[in-house]
């Protein structure tokens, strides 16, 4: 029983190391981008004159406590509850061959609310069942490695936050500097 346990425990392993070897860097940086693109549209919808106290609970020697109003959007709490959900929404992009440079990268092809379909032009992209699911499965292996570089990053940063995140903190994008969604 040992055995058959420690075999499990290489084979296990090696499947890890082999898939961790084989991370298709498109698909990765897609899902950074991506999901730095859902984060900011759901902090534009929460009302900026919404606050949540911030720092500790605690009375220092001097009988004060340590508190800080931030924006609600920018919060730590928010951006946690919606970093659970926000994966679920890669099903609204689409691996997108640029007709000129036939460069690969993910896109955004489904409309918003209250957003027109616009001019998106679907001859380019390609769709497969397959890449969406990858692509959900990409974003979620990013917000799982890559959480506490996402939280600091939003909280902190206002410019380039999908150049900052993806190629300067966890690399994803590193080869990709120059496809935006």
């Amino acid at each position: 029983m040992a055995i058959l346990l420690h075999f499990g425990v290489l084979i296990t392993a090696f499947l890890s190391s082999h898939v961790e070897g084989k991370r298709d860097p498109i698909l990765y940086c897609g899902a950074c981008r991506a999901l730095v693109d859902e984060l900011l549209y759901e902090i534009r919808k929460v009302n900026p004159k919404k606050t949540v106290d911030v720092g500790s609970f605690r009375i220092s020697p001097d009988g004060k406590q340590e508190q800080n109003k931030v924006p609600f959007a920018k919060s730590e709490l928010y951006l946690t509850d919606v970093l659970e959900e926000i994966c679920e929404k890669m099903n609204d992009y689409g691996l997108y061959v640029d007709p000129t440079t036939q460069e690969k990268s993910y896109k955004r092809f489904a409309p918003r609310d209250n957003e027109g379909i616009g001019s998106v032009d679907f001859k380019n992209f390609q769709f497969n069942p397959e890449e969406s699911n990858s692509l959900k499965y990409a974003c979620e292996r990013v917000v799982e490695e890559h959480e506490d570089e996402v939280l600091s990053v939003i909280t902190k940063e206002n410019d380039n936050l999908a150049d900052k995140l993806c190629t300067e903190e966890t690399g994803l994008c590193k080869e990709y500097l120059h496809n935006e969604l």
